[in-house]
């Protein structure tokens, strides 16, 4: 498995905007899907964003039009810009690879 790390996160206010990175361990160019997952307290963990070694992406409705994914194979990077953000927004956001390795989390608050 590849060691994920994300960072980015942290509070802003309504309509602001974050850029959220995942830093893998090891090369990822190997690794067909990286995606970005979030929970929020009292709620089940659940898919935001996705992107394959070719590019294609897939978003929750929630977000879409508002967050892009995007991956940097040659930095071991996957990155979620995340604009307008909303209060609903808030949560823990992992990064997730299709081989089942799980990042340790970044705090995103969005206040109102």
């Amino acid at each position: 498995q590849v060691q994920l790390v994300e960072s980015g996160g942290g509070l802003v206010q309504a309509g602001g905007s974050l850029r959220l990175s995942c830093a893998a361990s090891r090369s990822i160019f190997s690794i067909n899907v990286m995606g970005w997952y979030r929970q929020a307290p009292g709620k089940r963990r659940e898919l935001v964003a996705r992107i394959t070694s070719g590019g294609s992406t897939n978003y929750a409705g929630s977000v879409k039009g508002r967050f892009t994914i995007s991956r940097d194979n040659a930095k071991n990077t996957v990155y979620l810009q995340m604009n307008s953000l909303k209060p609903e927004d808030t949560a823990v956001y992992y990064c997730n690879a299709e081989d089942g390795s799980w990042g340790q989390g970044t705090q995103v608050t969005v206040s109102s």
